[in-house]
């Protein structure tokens, strides 16, 4: 694991690698006895979307107002620091800090599983996607719709997580 850039109780998590995010998920599994694993890509996008099909959750365009990317204040802001949460309650999707996803890194969508479970398996293998965009990307970067990859020990203060709690399914 990195050192993280910058500290603080509300900060996002930056400076992690891939395998120590998958850690991370595993001793909060074990502490809470609930299972928590890193998001599918499937799962990241629809998350961000929150229902929507525009380029943001928030609408066509990003601003410093709406979002931490492209520099605009040189390090990670403390969490929900925009106060514009998606539909879904989520905030801090675009910008502040990229996001990895379980899935192995694929260049396109061609033989992606159609059931939101995670892409496994490429000639990449020692790769992994992120999703979200950080702080110090330009807009584009930030869309729900774009995906980056890094190599998976990969530990930078531009790459965090978000977890994902699995809920049994009740018949």
């Amino acid at each position: 694991m990195g050192v993280a850039q910058w500290k603080g109780s509300n900060l996002p998590v930056e400076c992690i690698s891939w395998y120590d995010a998958q850690e991370f998920c595993n001793r909060l599994s074990q502490q809470t006895g609930r299972d928590y694993r890193l998001p599918t890509e499937a799962e990241w996008e629809y998350a961000c979307r929150a229902g929507t099909t525009r380029p943001y959750h928030f609408g066509e365009a990003i601003s410093p107002e709406l979002a931490n990317f492209n520099r605009n204040r040189n390090r990670t802001t403390p969490l929900g620091s925009f106060q514009v949460a998606n539909n879904f309650g989520l905030y801090d999707m675009h910008g502040n800090v990229g996001e990895w996803c379980a899935d192995h890194w694929h260049k396109n969508y061609e033989g992606a599983p159609s059931d939101g479970q995670a892409w496994l398996g490429s000639d990449n293998n020692n790769r992994r996607t992120i999703r979200g965009g950080s702080w110090y990307n330009q807009p584009n970067f930030c869309r729900c719709a774009d995906r980056s990859d890094d190599d998976r020990d990969f530990a930078y203060d531009v790459i965090g997580l978000r977890v994902v709690c699995v809920v049994p399914r009740t018949l």
